[in-house]
C-alpha cells in the first residue's frame, strides 16, 4: 500500500510556496507516495484523515493558525506517529504566536543577517544520520537562518556565524543548526533551514536532503 502525504501551502508568497509545493509533490510521487496538495489550513481540521496519513509537509510562512486547525496536527504527530517534515520559513517560521508548533518542530527563525545573497558554508556532521550520508560540505548563496533551536534536536548539519556583520557579531564564532531530526511524541520530525526560494530547494544537495528527510520522517 502506498504511503500518504499531505502538503499544505500558503502564507507569505515571498518564499514561493506554490512552486515549492510542486517540487515536493514531484519528489514524493517519485518515491511512491500518494500526495494530496491543499492551499488552505482548513485541510488540517480533519483529524481522522490526518491520523491516516504517513507524512505532513507544511509550507506556510508566517500567518496564523487556529486551535481547530493546529490541534489535529499535534495529535496526529504526537499520538498517531504521523511524520512531519519541511524547510525554511515554511515550517519553522510558520505560526509565530503558536509555541506548541515551535515545540513540535524544534526551532523558530529569528533573523537572517545579510539577507538574501549571503554566501555561507553548510557543514555536514559526518556519521550523524543516514539522511546526510555521503554528502559533503557545500556552499549556499541565500539567506543564512539564525534560529532559536531546541537543545534536544539531533543536528545533522550546521553553518558558522557570523558571516554578515550584525548585533550578534560581538558574541564571536559559533555553529548554528541547519538540518535536524527530532521526535514529537510518537512522530518523527525533520527540518532543513535551506529553501528561501524554489531554486534553492531544487538545488543539490538540498533536494536530496529533503527527499531523504521525507522518507525518514514518514510513518
Amino acid at each position: 500500500m502506498s504511503k500518504k502525504a499531505l502538503i499544505v501551502w500558503g502564507g507569505w508568497d515571498g518564499h514561493e510556496p506554490k512552486q515549492v509545493a510542486e517540487i515536493f509533490e514531484r519528489v514524493l510521487r517519485q518515491d511512491g507516495f500518494d500526495v494530496e496538495v491543499s492551499d488552505t489550513l482548513d485541510a488540517f481540521r480533519d483529524e481522522p484523515k490526518l491520523m491516516g496519513l504517513n507524512l505532513i509537509v507544511p509550507i506556510w510562512t508566517m500567518g496564523k493558525i487556529t486551535n481547530e486547525q493546529a490541534n489535529p496536527v499535534f495529535k496526529a504527530v504526537r499520538d498517531g506517529g504521523v511524520g512531519i517534515a519541511g524547510c525554511h520559513g515554511g515550517m519553522c517560521d510558520a505560526f509565530r504566536e503558536n509555541t506548541e508548533w515551535q515545540f513540535m518542530t524544534g526551532g523558530q527563525w529569528v533573523a537572517h543577517p545579510g539577507n538574501d545573497g549571503t554566501t555561507y558554508r553548510v557543514k555536514i556532521i559526518k556519521g550523524s544520520h543516514p539522511i546526510v550520508e555521503g554528502i559533503q560540505d557545500f556552499d549556499v548563496c541565500s539567506e543564512q537562518y539564525y534560529m532559536h533551536v531546541d537543545p534536544s534536536n539531533r543536528v545533522l548539519a550546521t553553518t558558522e556565524f557570523p558571516v554578515a556583520a550584525g548585533p550578534h557579531t560581538p558574541n564571536g564564532r559559533f555553529d548554528m543548526p541547519v538540518v535536524w531530526t527530532r521526535y514529537y511524541g510518537k512522530g518523527r520530525v525533520f527540518y532543513n533551514s535551506l529553501g528561501h526560494h524554489a531554486d534553492i530547494v531544487e538545488s543539490e544537495p538540498c533536494l536530496t536532503i529533503m527527499r531523504r528527510g521525507f522518507n525518514w520522517a514518514a510513518k
